[in-house]
């Protein structure tokens, strides 16, 4: 094999050889904000994409049956349920993404315990990259329709001895979201917030949590327009390419739907977004069971959530990974934080920024 500006060590040659894919050439694709890495492969007029998820580079994954104090002693990977170093959880979600109907990436070839996978190439059609390009309506509404198929159809639970999908509980988001607290907080104010303010705090995102929808859908998590692919040549759900979605659990599903239309990376325009809630309010309706007004308080109190979960890692990203760049996204972020806090049903959320935080209202 050929490659460019990487090196690949011996154990990824001997994966590619065994998969028929020895003298291609690679090229880096540009990473997201995890440790995996993509080399697109050609060979024959034919791509692929290798997947590298170096299994010892993150914090480990959340054990199927560990209590909330087991996975804080494991760390933030545990406690929030992510995927962690687990590629199990890629190629589970993404087989039952397909067997669902959906276009996740096919899985060519695998040795999850090396932290390798050979995935289809779905292109680089990122909703991103194109919007202006394409009709922005017709992405966003195929978009919607794709969360509307994982409402009224949910993919099978992946369920093996390697990885099983569990809830978005409790536990989960308040670790998400107490990420404001430790990373947000000290960069805004300079100095941590006291036990008794981050006490409060969490308190509050913990009530907040036990008045969502009971778990009923999969959530992919990163439903957002750099992790969404166009696909004009399928039909159907299918014109839409999903990545990045390892992280998936049971949950509710305007999780998701946040995702799309609130945005950190790009603006969505205020009128897009309306359409696209009525759009898909209508149509769930339509498909039966939708319970609109509980529908709304999930989507306020799960924007919130997201929103400081997102206010943290990119203060995260900034002081403890050097990567400055993500402070640029926190005016937009703040942005949408501003506007969640003043929904019904966050009266003390907003309250609460309101005493300790009025900076971030103005």
């Amino acid at each position: 094999m050929t490659n460019n500006d990487t090196a690949l060590e011996a154990t990824h040659q001997d994966f590619l050889a065994n998969a028929g894919w020895a003298d291609a050439t690679a090229r880096p694709l540009a990473g997201d904000a995890s440790t995996r890495r993509y080399l697109r492969l050609e060979k024959n007029n034919l791509t692929a994409i290798l997947m590298i998820a170096p299994p010892s580079a993150e914090a480990a994954p959340c054990p199927p049956n560990a209590d909330v104090a087991e996975r804080q002693q494991l760390g933030y990977n545990a406690t929030a349920r992510l995927a962690g170093p687990n590629l199990h959880a890629f190629i589970g979600v993404a087989n039952a993404l397909n067997e669902a109907g959906l276009s996740a990436p096919k899985v060519f070839a695998a040795e999850p315990n090396q932290g390798l996978a050979l995935i289809e190439d779905l292109g680089d059609n990122l909703f991103a990259r194109i919007v202006d390009d394409v009709d922005e309506q017709e992405i966003y509404s195929a978009a919607i329709n794709v969360l509307l198929a994982l409402r009224s159809n949910p993919p099978k639970r992946p369920t093996s001895p390697d990885y099983g999908m569990l809830d978005y509980d409790s536990a989960a988001l308040t670790a998400e979201a107490e990420l404001l607290i430790d990373w947000y907080w000290p960069l805004k104010n300079g100095s941590a917030a006291s036990t008794e303010i981050k006490a409060e705090y969490i308190e509050i995102i913990n009530v907040l949590s036990t008045t969502l929808s009971p778990p009923k859908t999969m959530v992919l998590r990163d439903f957002h327009a750099e992790n969404l692919l166009w696909l004009p040549d399928r039909d159907g759900v299918q014109r839409v390419g999903l990545i990045d979605f390892q992280d998936g659990l049971f949950g509710s599903a305007a999780y998701d739907l946040v995702s799309l239309l609130e945005d950190a990376r790009r603006d969505v325009a205020p009128e897009l977004a309306s359409a696209m809630m009525y759009l898909y309010c209508l149509r769930a309706q339509k498909a039966g069971e939708f319970d609109r007004r509980a529908f709304l308080h999930d989507y306020a109190v799960l924007a919130a959530q997201r929103n400081a979960k997102i206010l943290g890692i990119f203060a995260r990203l900034a002081k403890r990974d050097s990567k400055p760049r993500y402070l640029d996204l926190l005016p937009r972020v703040e942005a949408h934080f501003r506007h969640d806090v003043q929904r019904p049903g966050l009266e003390r959320l907003n309250q609460f920024f309101q005493n300790y935080m009025p900076g971030i209202f103005t």
